[in-house]
C-alpha cells in the first residue's frame, strides 16, 4: 500500500530535482555562454588592434608585401592562431604553418563581404579539439583587401566549464540529498497526526465516544481533530437525547395503557353500576385516542427521518385553513378560560399545499401555546400576506422558553426542561413539514413573557390561483 509519506515524499523529491534540474542547466547554459563571450571579446580586442596597427603603419603597401616584410606586426599582438586571406579568400599567411587547400570557412566569406567580427566554432583538421574563430575583414581606402582570422583552442575553456559543471553538480547532489531528508521529515510531521487521527477515528467507530484527540496544532490538521471532537461530542449528546426520548416514550405509553388496563379490570367485575361503566369506558377512549395520536406522531417523525414522506398538495385558501383552527380550537379556549384570537388580512389568497399536514402543524403550535399558557392568558394566530409568501404567525403570553432551551427545541428527541414538555418531536416534526413546503419556521420566546412561531410559506399568484381552479 502507497503512503501518505511516501506519495508526499516522491512527490516533494521530483518537484526538487525538476527544479535543481532547470537551474543546473540554466547555470551551465550561463556559465558556457559568459566563458565563451569573453574569449570572443579578447579575440575581438585582438583584431581590432592588429588591425589598426595594419591601418596606421602599412596602409600604402599591398597585404602580400606587408606579409613578407612585416611579418612579425602581425602576430606579435597576440598569442593566437593568425589567418591572413586575400580578398579571394585564398588563404596567404597562418602564423602556424597550417596550409588547408579548398576550405572555405562561413566567417571567411561574411568578412570578405565587408561584415566585422564573425565568429566560428568548430573542429579543424589541425586541433584534436574544437576552436573558435574570429574574423573581420583588412581594408584600404574603403575596400576590403583581405581577411585577419584569429583561431584559438577551446580546450581549456571547456575544461574549465567541466570543473565547473561538475562543481555544480556535487552541490545539487548535496541540496537533493538534504532536500529528501528535509521531505521526509515534513512528511512525517504530516502523517503522524493523521495516523493519531485514524487511530481516535477507528475507536470513535468501535463506539469509544469519550476518547479525544489530543492534536493543539492551528493548521488544517488541527481544525480536523477539533471538527472530530466535536463530532464525538454531537453524537454523544444526541444518543443522551434519544436515549431520554426512548424513556419518555416508553413513560408517554405505559401511562394510559396502564390507565386502560387498570379500567378493563374494574369493567371486568359484574357488580360495576352504569355510571362507573361509562366513566371507564370514556376514559378507555380518550387513553386510546392518546396512544393513536401518539403512534401517529411516531409514523410521521420515522417517515420524515427515513425521507419517506411525501405532500399531497392541493390548493386552499387561506380563510379555509382560519375557519378549521376557529373550529377546532375554540371549544378548548371556552373549556380552559383562555382567550383565541384569529387574525385574518386577505381572505382571498390561496396556497398550494398539503392540507393534512399543514393543519398539523398548526395544531401542534397552538396546542403548545394552549399548553404553555394559564388560564385567562391570549392565543393569537395571524395570517398575512408579505412580498409573495404567506406568514402565519402564532404567539402567546405563556411561560416562554428559556434561553438554554431555545436554540435546540428544534432539534430532534430535544426536550425542553419545563415541566410539561413531551416527547421531543412535534417541533422537530413541524419544522421537517414545512420545510418540505420550502418554507421556514422562526421561533422568538422570552422566559416569562411568552413565544412567537413565525412559519413562511410561498403564496400562488393570483393568476396561478385562476390556473389551478377548475
Amino acid at each position: 500500500m502507497r503512503t501518505i509519506k511516501s506519495r508526499l515524499v516522491k512527490s516533494f523529491s521530483i518537484v526538487i530535482f525538476i527544479t535543481i534540474l532547470v537551474l543546473d542547466i540554466l547555470l551551465i547554459t550561463f556559465v558556457r555562454k559568459y566563458y565563451y563571450d569573453n574569449m570572443n571579446d579578447l579575440l575581438k580586442n585582438q583584431l581590432q588592434v592588429t588591425t589598426n596597427f595594419y591601418k596606421k603603419y602599412f596602409n600604402l603597401y599591398s597585404l602580400e608585401e606587408n606579409i613578407y616584410d612585416n611579418l612579425d606586426s602581425f602576430w606579435e599582438q597576440t598569442d593566437a592562431q593568425i589567418q591572413i586571406y586575400d580578398n579571394n579568400g585564398e588563404l596567404l599567411m597562418d602564423s602556424i604553418g597550417v596550409i588547408e587547400d579548398n576550405v572555405k570557412y562561413i566567417d571567411v566569406q561574411r568578412s570578405l563581404q565587408g561584415e566585422k567580427n564573425n565568429r566560428w566554432i568548430g573542429n579543424v583538421s589541425y586541433y584534436d579539439y574544437k576552436v573558435m574563430a574570429l574574423s573581420t575583414p583588412i581594408e584600404s581606402d574603403g575596400k576590403v583587401i583581405g581577411v585577419m582570422r584569429l583561431v584559438v583552442s577551446l580546450e581549456a575553456v571547456d575544461k574549465g566549464i567541466s570543473n565547473i559543471i561538475v562543481f555544480f553538480l556535487i552541490i545539487s547532489m548535496t541540496v537533493l540529498i538534504f532536500s529528501i531528508l528535509v521531505s521526509t521529515i515534513l512528511a512525517k510531521n504530516i502523517v503522524v497526526p493523521i495516523k493519531k487521527l485514524t487511530i481516535v477515528a477507528e475507536e470513535m467507530a468501535g463506539g469509544d465516544l469519550g476518547v479525544r484527540s489530543d492534536t493543539n496544532s492551528r493548521d488544517e490538521i488541527g481544525k480536523l481533530a477539533k471538527t472530530l471532537d466535536y463530532m464525538a461530542e454531537e453524537i454523544q449528546k444526541r444518543e443522551q437525547l434519544k436515549n431520554e426520548f426512548i424513556s419518555s416514550i416508553s413513560h408517554e405509553l405505559r401511562t394510559p395503557l396502564t390507565a386502560i388496563k387498570g379500567w378493563v379490570i374494574t369493567l371486568d367485575d359484574s357488580q360495576t353500576d352504569k355510571d362507573t361503566l361509562k366513566m371507564g369506558l370514556n376514559i378507555i377512549e380518550k387513553e386510546t385516542d392518546r396512544l393513536v395520536n401518539m403512534v401517529e406522531e411516531l409514523l410521521d417523525f420515522s417517515k420524515l427521518s427515513s425521507g419517506k414522506m411525501t405532500l399531497n398538495k392541493k390548493e386552499i385558501s387561506i380563510k379555509a385553513i382560519s375557519d378549521y383552527i376557529d373550529v377546532y380550537m375554540s371549544a378548548r379556549a371556552r373549556r380552559e378560560n383562555k382567550r383565541l384570537n384569529i387574525n385574518l388580512d386577505s381572505e382571498n389568497k390561496k396556497i398550494y399545499v398539503d392540507i393534512d399536514r399543514i393543519k398539523q402543524v398548526l395544531i401542534n403550535l397552538l396546542d403548545n401555546a394552549f399548553k404553555f399558557t394559564e388560564a385567562e392568558g391570549t392565543i393569537s394566530i395571524s395570517f398575512c400576506s408579505v412580498e409573495g409568501s404567506l406568514k402565519i404567525i402564532v404567539q402567546d403570553n405563556g411561560c416562554g422558553i428559556s434561553k438554554e432551551d431555545l436554540p435546540r427545541v428544534k432539534e430532534k428527541f430535544y426536550k425542553g426542561k419545563n415541566a410539561k414538555s413531551k416527547n421531543g418531536i412535534g417541533l422537530s416534526i413541524c419544522d421537517e413539514i414545512v420545510k418540505l413546503h420550502n418554507g421556514e419556521i422562526f421561533i422568538e420566546s422570552e422566559e416569562g413573557k411568552g413565544t412567537l412561531v413565525t412559519i413562511t410559506l410561498p403564496v400562488i399568484k393570483e393568476e396561478e390561483a385562476n390556473e389551478k381552479t377548475f
